[in-house]
């Protein structure tokens, strides 16, 4: 399957850790220079700012799709190819969802893990057999990842959860998965 789009879940913070922008920024970089779309919440600060003004800056293509409420915040990103607005966050989640053909999850906090858990579970029941991947920059994820292993282990997955999703722990190593 050719990844043309890529759905990028992450913090609209910018975390403690400065990997964590450095990340954002490669990737942003690298997505651009591969002709990939990204589709984002449309956010314009922390990680989501980060990558969309990057793959901005470097001529790519940058998708948000935001809910009503954020607009209304003033947290949407302006300087974007398109900005969706949507009514609630559960229709721009689909839309997300719909426009990628692949997601790519960057650390981030309980939205983030909300998207990274429904799209692993749309996956598992067949909705959708997109690839996901998650940047696990710094060990971010560590104790996640250790804890899907573990769910695995006392038997509450179908499958190996290996098959679900790829952990990156650097952008460049998606390159390979790249067509």
């Amino acid at each position: 399957m050719s990844i043309q789009s890529i759905a990028v879940f992450c913090g609209s913070q910018n975390g403690k850790a400065s990997v964590y922008i450095k990340h954002a920024a490669e990737l942003g970089k690298l997505l651009a220079e591969h002709n990939i779309t990204v589709i984002f919440g449309g956010g314009s600060k922390g990680l989501m700012g980060t990558i969309a003004d990057h793959c901005m800056e470097n001529g790519g293509k940058v998708v948000g799709i935001i809910p009503k409420v954020l607009v209304e915040w003033e947290r949407q990103h302006k300087h974007i190819t398109k900005l969706i607005v949507t009514d609630d966050m559960h229709i721009r989640k689909k839309t997300i969802y719909s426009m990628c053909d692949a997601a790519m999850i960057l650390p981030g906090g309980f939205g983030t893990l909300d998207e990274l858990f429904e799209i692993l579970t749309w996956n598992q029941l067949s909705i959708h057999d997109k690839k996901i991947f998650i940047l696990n920059s710094d060990g971010f994820y560590d104790h996640l990842i250790k804890h899907i292993h573990h769910v695995g282990e006392e038997q509450f997955l179908y499958e190996k959860e290996e098959k679900r999703f790829h952990v990156l722990n650097e952008p460049s190593e998606l390159i390979s998965y790249l067509p």
